[in-house]
């Protein structure tokens, strides 16, 4: 027997207003912990108002519906499963002829479209907000003075130094060794009091080595003053390799759409790219996790039409949950580390999802 448009749709619907709704709780109470924590770390800080915080804790909401939309979906289908057997109307259906594989299809459609909605819209407003937090949070929560921004017609820096700040321009990076950087083509500018221009540095080569830049064949422009040339010159800095590639733009902080171009630049210039590719296949693996997460609560809820204790249900739910959390968390450091490939760490939590959902639902499924 197929199921009818108007189960189908009445199935669908069910399910996505109890997805949304437990979505609006978790998230509810996220931004209440986020407020109380913001306003907890600007205690001490002057400039950090109280209009400053809430704009900080409004940036990072699209960011916490990513996080916790897998929890959304699966708690939020549990209870839809949960509340239409206890009513009977899943028994009166499978009565009727219908398989689970049936009436799970509109859940399923209605988990592909939140993970395609996830990747293709919210993801990008996503990280346009969450790098507005971050800098909104450095600017007056942190007080960072060290800047660096990877673009396609080159590296920008910026440090402070004992007078000022300086801002170094590189068109091309040329290698990256341990602790050593290697730019051609470099331009410093060197400013006192943040924004009073001071001096301008030309150099042909200039080399990141611990706790020192240096400029090799430069020429030095001061205002007023004739060009001076020097076949090294020193800048005293405290940057390091780690900290310039630890202050690339964070993977979350990037739109889907963008992370592709970016990994290449990131590749081209001679740096690891591993954690935005990481990030990248596990965005293309969302749909895929979040019908995993409908297909596991389904099989909870079966256990629970054959008179299982509610509470049984529940807790493994949950616990289900919040381990394959834990093994995402724990795969994605192996990816990162290089343990296991990039790629393989992205897919295998929803890839493993799925199984044990399918698995599960086959082993209880009798018609």
């Amino acid at each position: 027997m197929r199921i009818s448009p108007i189960l189908t749709w009445y199935f669908g619907k069910h399910v996505l207003i109890s997805i949304l709704s437990i979505l609006a709780l978790l998230i509810g109470l996220i931004v209440i912990g986020d407020t109380i924590e913001l306003l907890r770390r600007a205690g001490g800080k002057p400039d950090a108002t109280v209009s400053i915080v809430v704009q900080m804790a409004t940036s990072r909401i699209p960011f916490m519906t990513e996080k916790v939309l897998p929890f959304a979906v699966l708690f939020g289908s549990m209870f839809s499963f949960w509340k239409l057997t206890g009513n009977q109307e899943l028994v009166v259906t499978r009565a009727a002829g219908v398989s689970a594989w049936q009436f799970m299809l509109p859940p399923i459609l209605c988990a592909l479209i939140l993970g395609t909605v996830q990747v293709a819209a919210l993801n990008p407003l996503s990280s346009i907000l969450l790098q507005r937090y971050e800098t909104l949070e450095a600017r007056y929560l942190q007080n960072n003075v060290s800047v660096m921004n990877l673009s396609s017609s080159g590296l920008w820096l910026r440090q402070g130094t004992q007078d000022g700040q300086a801002v170094i321009y590189a068109r091309e990076v040329r290698s990256q060794q341990g602790d050593q950087i290697d730019l051609r083509n470099v331009t410093v500018f060197r400013f006192e009091n943040s924004d009073d221009f001071t001096t301008r540095v030309d150099a042909e080569r200039a080399v990141l080595q611990p706790g020192t830049w240096h400029f090799y064949n430069a020429w030095t422009f001061t205002p007023g003053q004739a060009s001076k040339f020097s076949d090294e010159l020193k800048l005293p800095t405290n940057l390091t390799a780690r900290k310039i590639q630890d202050s690339f733009a964070s993977p979350e902080t990037m739109s889907f759409w963008d992370l592709k171009p970016f990994i290449s630049l990131l590749e081209r210039a001679g740096f690891n790219a591993t954690r935005h590719r990481i990030h990248f296949h596990s965005l293309l693996s969302r749909p895929l996790l979040l019908c995993a997460m409908v297909l596991i609560a389904a099989a909870f809820c079966l256990k629970f039409s054959r008179r299982r204790r509610a509470s049984l249900v529940i807790g493994g739910g949950v616990t289900t949950g919040f381990i394959l959390y834990f093994c995402t968390d724990v795969i994605s450091a192996l990816g990162v580390s290089g343990g296991i490939p990039p790629i393989l760490s992205a897919w295998a939590p929803a890839g493993i999802s799925l199984l044990l959902g399918i698995s599960t639902l086959l082993h209880l499924e009798d018609g």
